[in-house]
């Protein structure tokens, strides 16, 4: 299954409860994408990613599935599914779809009998445990919610939940619940969806007598016995024998993973993804999470996209994003929201000149923020209301609040902002979730007017890397190391090279050229601002320039 076609190629993210409502009740759906396919093939990206469409309860929003093979009521219904799934491929787009396999929700069917008794058919479904000496079965943390075990009076027995409480854990090691995933994966493959992104997909084997966590672990203890467990290879070369018959590709999602460990899914005999996602460059402005808050450093930044670049080159197909369901907006975080421009096209510039499949976000293409709301009763993510209630408890509620205000899974998820009308353009109705009230400012009817907009900068870059062997194909080399105002990296193939230069200060600053490319002839391609000219350049806040070298 060695097939390239997605190392070619740019994606775009819908979380659609938030994208566009085509039917007015204040709810993004399916209609409204369909609506909506021309503009995102104008953006000059080639598939759609599709955050979890089907029936849940929405504990987590759409992660926490009812049923698998059936769409939520709120997005549609197979119909609406399959017309978007044909319009989008005869636009030549790819459609993959999020594959959640680690935990159900505890509204599923299987996990309604499982929990009626100890010796049914579903019984074996999800792991179940004993207490131990009256206490939980071991002291493992929820990502999410409290500790990772959940009392059934039925059977007097725990579930184990890795994430919330109504997100229980599937036990992997039944071979039964195995072939209900491949049977899930075959039925959207027949439909003719072209892959998967793979919820925690490297952390679905548990270590055998799921031991306690020690050395405890701040938020996820118990970590290194589930993380990349004992049988996660064999369990991936089933669900790999599946993709093997069609053609599509998989994308495992691998929370705290390393270089090395991702090689050892997408390299070797027993390869089982052809990309992973990781969270590396999303840490460098807090630790394990976005609630514990540390100041930018540009450094860090640049370390993990260089560890990435460096590690995967040659051996396997990095994976590029600065946003997604998951976290908050990138321009609120490593940019500077008094200059959503500069910064928003600058952090295009930095990401999307790497090698790797780029994925971008609903709303990052537009330069959308974070939101500021005024309770912690307004917000709906679960995460966030256990990182406020749980970290930081004796700080004023106001300090927690900022510290919601910057990390708040909520703010990637208010509805996309279309015009500066009534509700961003987004609904006709009244809006599921707070609209940014910045919606007048930043929007995409006003940014498709405009040349010098971040909607057009992206189209603008995502044409170049598509037509240009050197960003798709190129290596990578890092200059300025311990700057912490420039990120600087050269692209190289067979003699063509492309330098990448983007200022991460809200000064101008002064750039000389690394002397033995000072007399070099350059031709610069893309910059969000005017050229200067000679061997030194003066960059303005948050200037991003691409140049050809000769």
């Amino acid at each position: 299954m060695e097939k390239d076609w997605y190392k070619r190629m740019c994606f775009y993210q819908i979380w659609i409860r938030s994208f566009y409502d085509g039917n007015g009740d204040g709810v993004g759906d399916l209609y409204g994408v369909y609506e909506k396919l021309s503009y995102i093939k104008s953006l000059g990206v080639d598939g759609i990613w599709f955050s979890p469409l089907y029936p849940s309860p929405n504990a987590d929003y759409g992660y926490d599935i009812s049923d698998y093979r059936n769409i939520h009521p709120d997005y549609g219904d197979l119909d609406i599914f399959k017309k978007v799934l044909s319009r989008a491929h005869e636009m030549g787009l790819k459609v993959i779809m999020d594959l959640v396999v680690n935990h159900t929700s505890d509204e599923h069917p299987w996990f309604l009998e499982s929990k009626k008794s100890r010796d049914n058919k579903y019984s074996d479904y999800y792991i179940w445990r004993d207490a131990k000496k009256g206490k939980l079965p071991n002291n493992w943390d929820s990502l999410f919610e409290g500790k990772a075990w959940e009392y059934v009076k039925e059977r007097d027995q725990y579930y184990l939940h890795l994430f919330a409480k109504k997100q229980p854990d599937l036990n992997m090691d039944n071979p039964k619940v195995r072939e209900e995933v491949k049977g899930i994966m075959r039925f959207w493959l027949d439909m003719g969806v072209d892959g998967f992104r793979e919820d925690v997909i490297t952390f679905i084997s548990k270590r055998d007598g799921l031991p306690n966590g020690l050395p405890f672990i701040p938020i996820a203890n118990g970590l290194p016995y589930y993380k990349d467990g004992p049988h996660i290879h064999e369990y991936l070369e089933e669900f790999r024998k599946v993709c093997e018959e069609y053609d599509c590709f998989q994308l495992g999602e691998g929370p705290m993973t390393t270089p090395k460990s991702a090689l050892s899914y997408m390299t070797g005999k027993k390869k089982s993804l052809d990309l992973m996602f990781h969270f590396d460059h999303m840490m460098a402005d807090c630790f394990m999470n976005e609630y514990i808050q540390r100041p930018f450093r540009l450094t860090k930044l640049k370390r993990a996209f260089g560890k990435w670049q460096y590690a995967l080159a040659g051996k396997a197909w990095n994976t590029l994003y600065l946003e997604n369901h998951d976290h908050p907006r990138i321009i609120s975080r490593y940019g500077n929201e008094k200059y959503n421009r500069e910064s928003g096209t600058m952090l295009a510039v930095c990401y999307l000149f790497q090698q790797g499949t780029p994925f971008i976000y609903q709303g990052q293409e537009i330069g959308m923020t974070n939101i500021r709301l005024k309770s912690i009763d307004q917000y709906i993510d679960v995460s966030s209301k256990t990182n406020f209630h749980t970290f930081h408890v004796k700080d004023s509620i106001e300090k927690r609040m900022a510290r919601i205000h910057a990390s708040s899974r909520d703010s990637s998820r208010t509805p996309m902002q279309w015009e500066s009308t009534r509700n961003a353009g987004f609904t006709t109705g009244t809006p599921w979730f707070y609209v940014n009230p910045n919606y007048k400012k930043i929007n995409v009817s006003d940014e498709e007017k405009n040349p010098e907009s971040v909607l057009n900068f992206y189209r603008k870059c995502i044409a170049y890397r598509k037509n240009s062997d050197t960003v798709l194909w190129g290596s990578y080399r890092e200059y300025f190391k311990y700057s912490n105002k420039i990120y600087m990296y050269e692209r190289e193939w067979k003699g063509n090279r492309l330098m990448v230069i983007c200022s991460f200060s809200k000064h101008t600053i002064t750039f000389r050229w690394p002397k033995k490319y000072r007399d070099t002839r350059k031709k610069m391609v893309l910059c969000n601002y005017s050229e200067s000219k000679g061997k030194e350049i003066e960059l303005k806040p948050y200037e991003a320039r691409v140049y050809e070298l000769t």
